[in-house]
């Protein structure tokens, strides 16, 4: 997901997804510490994402606080 998708979310969007990602996240690394992925790069992926989402909420905040 693309930041510039992110910040067309509302902030209720953007918390529902970054908890589905989170979950699915969770359970990634847990199959993967099973079984390896074909593709362990979609871990990192997960991963880039949920921290977009965070940065782009925490800017929200920043930029609230400033109005």
């Amino acid at each position: 997901m693309k930041t510039s998708e992110i910040q067309e979310l509302s902030k209720a969007e953007i918390l529902e997804r970054l908890q589905t990602e989170e979950d699915s996240l969770t359970r990634m690394k847990m199959n993967h510490a099973i079984t390896p992925m074909d593709n362990p790069q979609v871990i990192v992926r997960a991963r880039r994402n949920i921290a977009r989402m965070k940065t782009i909420l925490h800017q929200r905040v920043i930029n609230a606080k400033q109005s």
